[in-house]
């Protein structure tokens, strides 16, 4: 069903310029006028058909109508006199609502005709409404004939008949949300950008994202109040910003990429702040409906157009209850504030990770548990957001304009349980220092009380041990826990290779009948470790040698300390253990 075809008689009308003649071989005597255009006519078809028209015709001392007021204008006009003079025409999806709107403004009824124009566009609007496309099609003309598509009920049909149809799916089982699975990374750690629930990119979506926001938004609540699931209506949301909106991010220059799809009359930017405002508010209230990196893109926009501070508070409130599913990328905000110099806007994230902590329950997360699904260790929330606010601190950190106090209020933020290691702080912490050479002793030692060293891995403590950026105070620190903490691991393999050789050595036989090979490989595994950390030991001394050569043997003689070398020489400590000086 694409069309109906009504009229038998060739066309009669040819335009010439801003006139439509009727050639039918008698003089014209009446004028109507649409708009810039004139249609010369006869009354006799056009009073016959019209009981609008034979009143105003009537009324009149001359032979002129205006009817600039008509809803599809001059269009629907050329279509209402073909339909009076019998003219073949076909009614389409495109053309029946501003028709049966004309035909409802010239009171084109049944008691001027049996069959009326109102009838005959009535019928073929029922059939319309049974076809998903055509439906969409009837509904992209509904604003070119406000107010009579509202009046008449045309919308409304056209929303119902489509939120019907795209909820039918719904009905017959929808597929449910689900997590996406993460798993640990080879240092122990998650990955941040996890998503609970994944918008359904559904048949209809594609198709409704050209009706104007107004519609659209009838047809968002005709859906969600039929059951809809939040999935699928974020989905859909998706689909129609990023057909109205440039989500693709930016240039360069700072002005917008293109969209996703080229409109032929792309919104203004005040349109652009209108529709991000009208999609916040549309936005499902169920967490992961949406992805966290769409929201924070309409945040991005909805900042760059100077959308109101509502749906900015909106908008973060929205990151900040799903913050462990953001990814680092999207999470780099540009500054949009002229007089802000620094590159992302530290402040938008700052807010974001306040709604964060207040989204989540401290009987949740605060004690750390791990859940598990179907075989996978999922990390808690605050372990996720840590190592995504360590990342955006390392990547912000380089910004020379950043202040002292919007780093260290941001690091500090999160409660210390939330960091399993202070490894990605500590380079966060590393990267600013060397960015920011002119910070004092004081404001140094502030930024490194934001890490524990106790948290630092071997690696990290390392190489802090060695960084010339850190107060000497944290390097002394970073030593001493890293020298209890080797000790205590060293005295634990001490311990079992004891208990396993003493155990071997006592019962010979047992070993030997119940798998002596396998006892022995686990010795040789204990004694091959045991060696391997002797080794790291000896590494360790002698970086820790070079240190005391340098900055630690100024820090004693500035406080006239005697300095004792002699416990970090490994030269040293071997002759002292030979038997010549034994004896």
């Amino acid at each position: 069903m694409a069309c109906m075809k009504l009229g038998s008689k060739s066309d009669v009308f040819h335009l010439e310029g801003q006139s439509w003649i009727c050639t039918t071989g008698l003089p014209s005597d009446v004028r109507v006028e649409v708009g810039e255009t004139s249609f010369h006519l006869h009354k006799f078809p056009v009073l016959s058909k019209s009981k609008f028209l034979e009143r105003i015709i009537h009324d009149q001392a001359d032979d002129v109508v205006s009817l600039h007021d008509l809803p599809g204008g001059a269009g629907s006009f050329l279509l209402v006199a073909k339909f009076c003079y019998d003219v073949k025409f076909e009614l389409t999806a495109t053309n029946v609502v501003s028709l049966r709107c004309a035909a409802e403004h010239l009171q084109m009824t049944e008691d001027y005709g049996q069959g009326n124009l109102i009838s005959q566009t009535a019928a073929f609007l029922e059939q319309v409404l049974n076809n998903w496309e055509c439906t969409v099609q009837a509904l992209e003309t509904c604003d070119a004939a406000l107010p009579y598509s509202e009046k008449l009920g045309i919308i409304t049909s056209c929303i119902d008949s489509l939120a019907a149809k795209a909820c039918e799916e719904e009905d017959r089982g929808v597929c449910g949300p689900h997590r996406a699975h993460q798993s640990p990374m080879s240092n122990g750690t998650y990955s941040a950008a996890s998503e609970p629930c994944s918008p359904v990119r559904d048949w209809w979506h594609d198709g409704v994202a050209v009706l104007s926001l107004p519609i659209f938004k009838m047809l968002i609540g005709a859906v969600s109040s039929k059951g809809m699931s939040p999935t699928k209506i974020g989905g859909a949301l998706m689909v129609y910003a990023k057909r109205h909106l440039p989500l693709r991010g930016r240039s360069r220059s700072g002005s917008f990429c293109e969209r996703e799809h080229e409109l032929a009359h792309p919104l203004s930017e005040e349109e652009q702040g209108t529709l991000v405002e009208e999609i916040a508010e549309m936005l499902p209230s169920q967490k992961g409906a949406l992805p966290a990196g769409f929201v924070l893109k309409l945040l991005e926009i909805a900042m760059m157009l100077d959308a109101s501070p509502g749906c900015r508070e909106m908008l973060e409130r929205r990151v900040g209850a799903q913050l462990d599913q953001a990814s680092l990328h999207d999470l780099l905000i540009p500054n949009t504030v002229p007089l802000e110099e620094t590159i992302y806007d530290v402040e938008c994230v700052q807010r974001i990770v306040d709604y964060f902590l207040d989204t989540v329950g401290d009987e949740e997360y605060e004690g750390g548990e791990e859940q598990s699904v179907e075989g996978f260790d999922l990390p808690p929330v605050m372990s996720i957001v840590s190592n995504l606010l360590d990342g955006y601190l390392a990547e912000v950190a380089n910004d020379a304009n950043l202040k002292l106090d919007d780093f260290v209020l941001l690091a500090a933020s999160l409660p210390d349980y939330a960091r399993l290691l202070d490894d990605g702080i500590y380079r966060a912490i590393d990267i600013y220092l060397k960015a920011h050479p002119w910070l004092t002793e004081q404001e140094r030692d502030l930024v490194c009380r934001l890490m524990n060293c106790q948290k630092l891995s071997i690696e990290a403590s390392t190489n802090a041990a060695q960084n010339e950026m850190l107060p000497l105070r944290v390097t002394m620190q970073v030593l001493f826990f890293e020298q209890l903490r080797l000790r205590s691991y060293m005295a634990g393999w001490f311990v079992v290779s004891d208990t396993l050789g003493g155990g071997s050595n006592e019962r010979p036989s047992a070993v030997s009948s119940a798998g002596g090979s396998d006892v022995g490989l686990t010795l040789n595994e204990v004694r091959a470790r045991v060696s391997g950390l002797e080794k790291k030991c000896d590494s360790i001394k002698h970086e820790i040698r070079k240190v005391t050569k340098g900055r630690w043997m100024n820090f004693y003689k500035r406080f006239g300390l005697k300095v004792r070398t002699k416990s970090f020489d490994l030269k040293a400590d071997a002759a002292n253990k030979s038997p010549t000086n034994q004896d």
